[in-house]
């Protein structure tokens, strides 16, 4: 079930209405969805979830409502909107249309029940912990993060009273000897940035479900190609920024609430959802949603966090990434086909020390692959030049097609060093811990022909 949340753009309500809007908006969502027919599979999925035509025009593209506001009929038109009583469009703060295809979209690919777009990929891992967390809560994280998540948990998650306590995942009881009383989620990625050992998923959330804990993560990086609700995720987040964009246009980030998570056994656990909230005239979530279903975590999110603090995804950008969805099975199928190519080469060169990409890996390494990752590897990788430091710059000073970027999931092949760049706020030790050692080369395999990009590599290897 889509969740487009028509919401109050001060959110100032009692409780009896909002309990009213929502029973309202599950009748309009029926009496107007798009579709009558749910796929399962994703290449159909992301060209059809979520829209069929404009029924003004009959486009059949996805319009690009770029708006801040929309007009009202009138100043009774205007009084029932804000009183709840009526539902329509406000804020784009809130919610556009544009975005709301995208929303749609998000949750049918990876089977949850109402999805979040936001503007950025940071956005996305700070509300997803900031919609349950709060002053004096702590989570347990995986150690093995994007640079840009590890020092936004480390830092200014800090500042605000909410401690990230990290772990080592290669042993998943890692989360259960961190967890006190005040714990409010576990987080991970699903393929860590840049060491890319697949997380737990299972393991992770079987340890947290008993306790009320969720399990948060990050599928920016597996797309596709693994689905972390059917392993026990709750909550998954995406950079959109990266694959599902495709080509390197726009920046974003998108929440995705599964619905299989029980917030209401946990009232202790999870406060959040099932106190009053002040902002809302004293509605507890867990019970407001139960006539809409169990969207109580993605529907704070919207009506809370998002309308409260702000960052909302562009509308232009919501388009730009539902172009990106109608290929991205299509792209991961590239992907994974070239960089599997890539792999076997750099494995069996001389001036490379070792390759991290599952088909080349051992151990418990290549058994998370195998189990979670259905549809290929993925498109990322790294590997270690011989020569430390030096020898990484100068591979990467040498490349000629491939581009030296700050990003991943791009249509083109990038390649990064990160110990000097997106991880270069880390200690030594906590570089160590990410698995990032100081020749290690992040690549993302791009659509080129897998003989170009070899050529590519070929060449500047021998300028080390």
């Amino acid at each position: 079930m889509n969740i487009l949340v028509y919401i109050l753009y001060k959110g100032v309500a009692i409780r009896h209405n909002l309990i009213y809007l929502i029973i309202k908006i599950h009748k309009f969502i029926e009496e107007l969805s798009p579709m009558s027919k749910t796929y399962t599979n994703p290449e159909t999925i992301g060209l059809h979830a979520g829209w069929r035509k404009d029924e003004n025009t009959n486009s059949v593209a996805v319009p690009i409502h770029q708006t801040s506001s929309f007009q009202f009929d009138d100043c009774d038109h205007a009084a029932n909107l804000f009183a709840l009583s009526e539902l329509g469009n406000i804020y784009s703060r809130i919610m556009n249309p544009t975005c709301a295809v995208l929303e749609d979209r998000m949750a049918a690919l990876e089977g949850g029940v109402g999805a979040l777009a936001v503007a950025s990929g940071q956005a996305a891992s700070a509300y997803a912990i900031q919609n349950i967390a709060r002053k004096g809560d702590n989570i347990v994280a995986s150690s093995h993060l994007y640079g840009g998540t590890y020092n936004q948990f480390k830092n200014p998650m800090s500042d605000m009273g909410i401690e990230v306590r990290f772990v080592d995942p290669a042993d998943p009881n890692n989360f259960a000897e961190a967890t006190d009383e005040n714990t409010r989620a576990y987080y991970g990625e699903v393929l860590p940035n840049p060491s890319f050992e697949v997380f737990p998923i299972s393991e992770v959330a079987e340890i947290g479900r008993p306790l009320g804990i969720p399990l948060i993560v990050d599928n920016t990086a597996a797309p596709v190609i693994c689905k972390p609700f059917d392993h026990g995720a709750a909550v998954l987040i995406h950079s959109t920024t990266k694959f599902i964009g495709g080509h390197g246009t726009s920046i974003g980030g998108i929440i995705v609430d599964s619905g299989n998570f029980d917030w209401e056994a946990f009232p202790e656990r999870q406060p959040a959802l099932n106190t009053p909230d002040p902002s809302y005239g004293g509605a507890v979530w867990t019970e407001a949603v139960k006539p809409l279903g169990p969207i109580a975590y993605i529907l704070k999110a919207r009506t809370t966090i998002l309308r409260d603090m702000g960052a909302a995804m562009s509308p232009f950008n919501a388009f730009m990434f539902i172009q990106g969805l109608e290929t991205l099975a299509l792209r991961m199928k590239e992907h994974s086909a070239n960089a599997e190519i890539v792999a076997k080469y750099l494995s069996e060169h001389d001036s490379v020390e070792r390759v991290i990409y599952p088909s080349v890996m051992d151990g418990y390494a290549k058994e998370r692959a195998e189990k979670y990752l259905s549809r290929g590897n993925g498109g990322l990788m790294g590997f270690e030049v011989k020569g430390g430091r030096e020898s990484g710059e100068k591979f990467i000073n040498a490349l000629e097609m491939v581009y030296h970027v700050a990003n991943i999931g791009d249509s083109r092949s990038l390649a990064i060093h990160p110990g000097s760049t997106t991880h270069s706020q880390l200690t030594e030790e906590e570089l160590l811990s990410a698995g990032i050692t100081p020749g290690f080369v992040r690549l993302s395999i791009g659509l080129e022909h897998p003989d170009d990009i070899i050529a590519d590599f070929e060449q500047a290897l021998s300028k080390i």
